[in-house]
């Protein structure tokens, strides 16, 4: 744990009244996950989160407590890439038996499908795919020796 203050998670961050849950839930955009639910309430405003974990996902407070540090500290990391907006992850009862990479990857994959959050830059080594190019035919693969 750090002593850091930079690096909390500031209550200005958070959504936390009962009333901005219920703008985002009714208002806002959705999009699920067997893992999560995301309703996000796009705006101007820095985004900010709200966790909804229910005794149905886990019965013990230490695993309903893991998956919000998780989503929490993934949210810290994301937030200058995050398009502004409220932001309420409902977890569903499979997170609570997922890791926390699997809750992880979830996460990052509704923030962008929902589109708030930018694709992800494919990697590897392979060239990017060159256009056909209509004055050259395409070089047929070749086989392997017999």
């Amino acid at each position: 744990m750090t002593s850091d203050p930079r690096a909390r998670f500031p209550r200005s961050a958070r959504v936390r009244l009962r009333a901005e849950y219920t703008v985002v839930f009714e208002q806002g955009r959705r999009t699920g996950d067997p893992l999560f639910g995301l309703h996000w309430l796009p705006g101007t405003q820095p985004p900010r989160l709200g966790l909804a974990v229910s005794r149905k996902v886990d019965p013990h407070a230490v695993g309903r407590n893991r998956i919000k540090r998780v989503l929490r500290e993934a949210t810290r990391k994301l937030r200058p890439q995050l398009a502004g907006g409220d932001y309420v992850i409902v977890a569903r009862p499979a997170a609570g038996r997922a890791a926390n990479a699997q809750l992880l990857d979830a996460y990052l994959r509704l923030l962008r499908r929902a589109g708030a959050l930018p694709a992800q830059v494919a990697g590897g080594t392979m060239p990017a795919a060159i256009p056909s190019d209509p004055n050259h035919p395409p070089i047929p693969p070749s086989t392997p020796d017999s």
